[in-house]
């Protein structure tokens, strides 16, 4: 029977060691930190030559585009200089070989009504980003009668944009 109360009290002994080693499992905690980013606004733009071609006197149209890509939602104005020819305007450019001048515009519009120059406001074309790229299309035309020297007639416009 010694044997017997011996063993019962091991056994029990182990029981109480077995329930006191569950009940202390393992604890756990956390914690939370903040991630942040700022976006900010950003704008790239690019322009194709408008190449007129060949002048012959007649009324010579031409097309060309520039692409803007701003980061969505931001507003921007896209301006273009007079160019690179002595005594040029936004409403009167001047394409240049040597002293000789070929006169021509740049609009907004297919039309050819619209001038389009570089004051925020007045005859900029405007936008709002998507985050895409957007394409703005440019219109030049070369008026009909105008007798000039044959030769190779160049300009340069700067393209801005503003945002």
């Amino acid at each position: 029977m010694k044997k017997s109360i011996i063993t019962s009290a091991i056994l029990a002994a182990a029981g109480v060691l077995t329930l006191g080693l569950t009940a202390n499992a393992a604890t756990t905690t956390t914690a939370t930190f903040a991630v942040t980013a700022n976006v900010q606004a950003n704008c790239t733009i690019a322009a194709a030559p408008l190449a007129f071609g060949n002048y012959t006197g007649a009324v010579n149209n031409a097309t060309s585009t520039i692409t803007a890509t701003c980061t969505n939602t931001t507003p921007y104005n896209v301006g273009l200089n007079a160019g690179t020819a002595t005594g040029a305007t936004v409403t009167n450019r001047s394409m240049v070989n040597g002293v000789n001048l070929l006169n021509y515009k740049i609009t907004k519009d297919a039309g050819y009504a619209t001038n389009w120059g570089n004051t925020i406001g007045t005859d900029t074309v405007t936008g709002t980003g998507s985050g895409a790229v957007q394409t703005l299309n440019v219109y030049g035309q070369i008026p009909a009668a105008q007798f000039v020297t044959p030769g190779a007639y160049s300009d340069t416009i700067t393209a801005t944009l503003t945002y």
